[in-house]
């Protein structure tokens, strides 16, 4: 690798570089969905995929340990900095999805548990004080003041309905309520979210070019959303529905797709990664539950493109990791740091 022209690349893994393991884990929860129609092969996919989503969430587990002792100081900045505080989320979800990929393949129950309960109490607990940044006192026209909408990205849909994440495998642990308290907590916050971003859109204008592709993450809340709810068993409308709305966002927001992705290559292009896999895994099930032949097709033309998708973006974060463009200052943004 080349040598970084930054002394200390460590000092720049902030808490957003879990959301690999979420694009990851979420493409080999979608590989296995795919199972029914394409054989073992694609179940044997899946199982390599997850194992590698495992790896770099204990490997990234391992560096920010390292980071916290090295550079406790970079580590406070990023609880305090108003868009980059909810990647923290990333972490549990990624222990959930673990978990929800360890249980399709019934591999070692005891491990699957241990982390859905750690990612569940982990996520809560993430939720819970993130939102207490919403309750803090500011002063009228102080720069904390403006810092809450800065704060206001798609990036908040992490911590706060991340909680959906939650039923995916805690029903199969015999977890039933507490799942559905996740749920709860993640259907309630959805519409919040999406509302405070569309009047942050509408009255502060767009955000940052670089943060531009998170507007992705809001496909993810209608995916994951019709998981859980076939998860919970409802009845198929339901998860039909969310089907639908998912499908709207993905074209909502894929119109400015061209755009989004049009500057150089940075973190944030993650952002796509998990939600698309998620609805590929939606479109997989739900279309298995109904027979239908035509969402089948949908689901493999979804199935071609996450799998694309994620592989050029592991190729392009190894180059970026090479080249010592990753692990590097952030360009300056108009966003400013909240108190803690």
């Amino acid at each position: 690798m080349a040598s970084s022209p930054h002394a200390t690349p460590l000092k720049f893994l902030h808490p957003g570089w879990f959301t690999l393991v979420m694009g990851l884990a979420g493409l080999a929860l979608a590989w296995h969905a795919a199972g029914g129609v394409l054989g073992p092969w694609a179940e044997g996919v899946a199982l390599t995929v997850g194992a590698l989503a495992a790896a770099v969430w204990l490997a990234l587990l391992l560096a920010s340990l390292w980071r916290w002792q090295r550079h406790p100081a970079a580590v406070t900045e990023d609880l305090r900095h108003p868009v980059r505080h909810g990647f923290v989320a990333a972490m549990p979800v990624g222990l959930l999805l673990l978990a929800t990929w360890l249980q399709a393949f019934e591999l070692i129950p005891p491990v699957a548990q241990a982390l859905w309960w750690a990612g569940s109490i982990g996520q809560l607990s993430v939720t819970v004080w993130v939102l207490g940044r919403w309750l803090a006192p500011t002063v009228p026209h102080a720069p904390d003041a403006q810092s809450l909408w800065n704060g206001v990205t798609p990036v908040l849909y992490i911590p706060v309905v991340g909680n959906v994440v939650a039923p995916l495998a805690g029903v199969g642990f015999g977890h039933e309520l507490w799942s559905a308290v996740h749920f709860g907590i993640g259907m309630f916050f959805w519409p919040v979210v999406f509302t405070l971003l569309v009047a942050r859109r509408l009255a502060h204008g767009p955000m940052p070019p670089r943060l531009q592709p998170t507007w992705f993450i809001s496909l993810a809340p209608a995916a994951v959303g019709g998981l859980g709810a076939l998860r919970f068993g409802w009845p198929l409308g339901v998860a039909a529905a969310f089907w639908g709305l998912g499908l709207f966002m993905l074209l909502w927001v894929g119109t400015q797709a061209r755009r989004y992705f049009s500057q150089p290559f940075a973190l944030p292009f993650w952002a796509v990664s998990f939600p698309l896999a998620a609805f590929t895994s939606l479109t997989f099930k739900l279309a298995a539950a109904l027979g239908h032949p035509g969402l089948q097709l949908a689901a493999l033309a979804l199935l071609a493109l996450a799998s694309v998708v994620i592989v050029t973006l592991t190729l392009a974060t190894l180059k970026g990791l090479r080249d010592g463009t990753l692990l590097a200052p952030e360009p300056a943004a108009p966003v400013v740091a909240a108190s803690p």
